[in-house]
């Protein structure tokens, strides 16, 4: 059974301004590849996931998580605004 993992990634990157191409070189992956994971067409691996979290210095439950994130004014404030 495959359980889609739903990220942050794109917003992570559009935030610190890094293209998907600097990403994908930084982490040995296919620029492309980061556009499906961003979409949510394609898990990463655990290596892969690992190193995106390393390369933005992130926990990787900040950028990856089974369940869906809450918007961040809820988890930062803690409810809605």
């Amino acid at each position: 059974m495959s359980e889609q993992v739903h990220n942050r990634l794109a917003m992570v990157r559009a935030e610190r301004k890094v293209s998907r191409q600097e990403l994908a070189e930084a982490v040995g992956a296919h620029y492309q590849t980061v556009g499906y994971i961003e979409r949510g067409q394609y898990n990463p691996s655990l290596d892969l996931a690992l190193r995106i979290a390393k390369y933005f210095g992130l926990p990787v439950e900040a950028l990856f998580s089974l369940e869906p994130f809450q918007p961040l004014t809820e988890e930062v404030y803690g409810g809605k605004q």
